[in-house]
């Protein structure tokens, strides 16, 4: 993998049709609830990145069958149980990995440890674990983060209301209540986050409903057999951002991106971009394994303004954010990010650590309790000229964000530590440098 890259000044138009990565979130979601129809299934287009490596290991050390047919595509064979592993389960950077395992494995007959690496090892736990235990888990913590203990015990149906919109949180609950027979497990919270979970245990049979009350939004389960069945993962929109941004920023860009994944609880960035007059136009729509997708066309967009983001909207646009920030910086105006207070609990302290890389550039940007005030290209003076050298904290989207910003900067830039880049998106900077070849 790369330790560093460099971008060597104003890059080229962006031009031509790409393929995106395929959704990490579903990917992982692939596995781990295909483990759970234990039967046989096919995954095409499974994301072979370090994070959903991660969670093929473990499920491997408890007993599924695993084995790839080509480079994305790969046969589960989850036979008839889980068995207690001998080793602990080593999640690696993956927070999805960690949080949606301690739901599922909270309600098996075994005992096991997840451990995960320094990064992985600060982000909070509590907001599983308190749910977890009300519904009589057993699970041991250091002060709430990892690693986790978890210890047999036999899991309660309950309701409960999250203070926060986590698609991880709501996951967990989910995947332990749809192990728990006749009562029904029900997560409430106060916007909806990404449903990627629901409409994956919805294509395999479960018995899933989802609703809204009091202003609230509801998934409810309880257990029933699930059904085998060939799945296809859609493209990742988070990743496709990137791409996204950078055609907007980059002059004279013009790039189609296939195949993306357009769940309505993941399109805000769409939604933000259109509001800042970006020039996006989508192409076409289809569906594939209960998630919808689409071929999207990005062109350069010389006359952006800045906006606000808040409120709903953040849990469909929350891990795009960093990119946001940038694009807000190329805007004409004042654009006002809140409400996203969550991004301090990521791999990194996005809000801190965006706010640092992207005044190196002399971005005028201020950090807030939750979110950022960024003044845009208008209010900058000496943008993107000087030398510039990003840190990535361990973090993908960082690292991502600086070399998006690199290639709009007048003068080389180099991206420190960007092997962080393939826990999400493999082969990034290969297309990077496709579509600057026109």
């Amino acid at each position: 993998m790369c330790k560093s890259a460099i971008t060597k000044g104003f890059s080229a138009p962006l031009k031509g049709e790409i393929t995106v990565p395929p959704d990490k979130s579903v990917s992982h979601r692939s596995l781990i609830i295909g483990s759970l129809t234990k039967g046989k299934i096919r995954i095409s287009n499974f994301l072979k990145s370090a994070d959903c490596l991660a969670t093929l290991e473990i499920l491997r050390q408890l007993g599924c069958e695993i084995n790839f047919l080509d480079e994305n595509t790969l046969i589960l064979n989850a036979k008839n149980a889980y068995i207690t592993p001998k080793k602990d389960l080593y999640c690696g950077n993956s927070g999805t990995t960690m949080r949606l395992l301690t739901g599922l494995l909270a309600t098996q007959n075994l005992e096991c440890t997840l451990t995960g690496d320094i990064s992985l090892s600060k982000r909070p736990m509590k907001r599983i674990i308190e749910p977890l235990t009300k519904m009589g888990a057993s699970i041991k913590s250091n002060e709430g983060k990892a690693p986790l203990v978890i210890q047999q015990t036999k899991l309660n149906a309950i309701e409960y209301i999250s203070p926060i919109a986590s698609a991880q949180v709501k996951s967990a609950l989910l995947l332990a209540g749809s192990q728990i027979p006749e009562k029904r497990t029900t997560v409430f919270e106060p916007h909806l986050s990404r449903n990627h979970s629901e409409k994956m245990l919805e294509f395999f049979g479960s018995n899933i409903q989802t609703f809204n009350k009091d202003k609230l939004f509801g998934s409810s389960i309880s257990y029933t057999p699930l059904i085998p069945k060939d799945l296809t993962v859609i493209g990742d929109i988070s990743s496709a951002s990137f791409l996204m941004i950078a055609a907007a920023v980059i002059k004279n860009s013009d790039i189609i991106l296939k195949g993306i994944g357009l769940n309505p609880t993941r399109t805000g960035i769409i939604d933000v971009m259109k509001a800042m007059n970006a020039d996006i136009e989508l192409l076409s729509k289809d569906k594939i394994s209960n998630e919808e997708i689409g071929d999207i066309r990005i062109k350069y967009s010389p006359d952006l303004k800045g906006t606000t983001v808040e409120g709903a909207i953040i849990p469909r646009l929350i891990d795009e954010i960093p990119a946001i920030a940038l694009l807000a910086t190329q805007a004409e105006g004042k654009t006002v990010i809140k409400d996203a207070g969550d991004l301090k609990n990521k791999e990194s302290d996005r809000i801190a650590c965006v706010t640092r890389e992207l005044r190196k550039f002399g971005a005028n940007i201020e950090a807030t309790d939750d979110g950022f005030i960024i003044e845009g290209k208008n209010a900058q003076k000496g943008l993107f000229e000087g030398n510039t050298e990003v840190e990535c904290y361990h973090d993908h989207r960082i690292a991502m964000t600086g070399y998006i910003a690199g290639l709009i900067s007048k003068n080389p830039c180099k991206i420190n530590d960007f092997q962080w880049a393939e826990t999400s998106f493999p082969g990034f900077l290969g297309i990077f440098e496709k579509l600057s070849r026109g």
